[in-house]
């Protein structure tokens, strides 16, 4: 076991990477965004990392907004996908990781892998920085680039981001007193998702379409009308003839379903 550490994390990325760095290291407590309303019931939820600290037993903290004078139990707090701001005086009492996933200055901002599968990028990564002010903008710790297949989905991308994010983690943590490096290059921003974004345009390219599919999924899903049926499509490809293709989709009030057997419902 390393130095104890703290980990800030709410979203899905945020709880992998707790349960990997909970292997290695010692979790002195974990700080998430309190329960939330879910679902079409709007019950509050909790978030996935705190179910991952409740498995784990690790203490968990649910503050609305952070304030100088909080103490987590450790000197260094890894934040992953967290949500919250975190303000200068709280910045200024410890030493704060930030694990962003992809290549910084690359995609700064909310949807990082969603943006990046959108535009098509055949690479992307994870940077390890130095929790500041300015969004994305901190120095870099450490930084690995990994190749997008052609077929991988954001849950793969954010899989294979918590597991390049907890080696790099485990070498960060290790020294202690790591190292910083500016980013270099021009920033680019990943704006939130919208609703907007989740439309898919059919007279559009159908690489295009795929791509924003693939984004999308399985987290979010993409949303058109095929044969006058509202549908989220959730895995699609191009065809033979450059057409697009879907291949699983979820009718609105229904279950997911390979397209071929949604369409064999709707025949008479």
């Amino acid at each position: 076991m390393t130095r104890p550490i703290a980990v800030a994390a709410t979203a899905a990325l945020g709880a992998d990477v707790l349960e990997r760095l909970a292997r290695h290291h010692e979790i002195a407590s974990v700080l998430t965004r309190p329960d939330a309303p879910a679902g079409r019931g709007r019950k509050p939820t909790a978030s996935a990392a705190k179910e991952a600290a409740r498995r784990l037993g690790i203490t968990v903290h649910e503050p609305d907004r952070l304030a100088g004078g909080f103490d987590p139990g450790a000197d260094v707090v890894v934040a992953v996908a967290y949500g919250l701001i975190v303000p200068d005086d709280v910045l200024a009492e410890r030493l704060w990781l930030n694990v962003h996933p992809s290549l910084l200055p690359r995609w700064r901002g909310a949807a990082p892998v969603e943006r990046a599968l959108m535009a098509g990028d055949a690479e992307t990564g994870v940077t390890v920085i130095k929790l500041v002010k300015e969004l994305d903008a901190g120095p870099v710790a450490a930084q690995e680039s990994f190749t997008i297949g052609a077929e991988d989905d954001a849950g793969v991308v954010f899989g294979r981001a918590a597991e390049v994010a907890a080696g790099l983690l485990d070498d960060v943590l290790a020294t202690p007193n790591p190292t910083f490096r500016e980013q270099v290059g021009e920033p680019t921003y990943a704006a939130k998702i919208t609703p907007e974004d989740r439309r898919l345009d059919l007279d559009g390219r159908a690489a295009e379409l795929v791509d924003r599919v693939r984004a999308l999924s399985p987290h979010i899903g993409a949303r058109t009308e095929l044969h006058g049926k509202g549908v989220t499509v959730w895995r699609a490809r191009v065809g033979e003839d450059g057409s697009f293709e879907p291949v699983e989709v979820q009718p609105d009030g229904g279950r997911r379903m390979a397209y071929d057997a949604w369409l064999r419902g709707l025949r008479p």
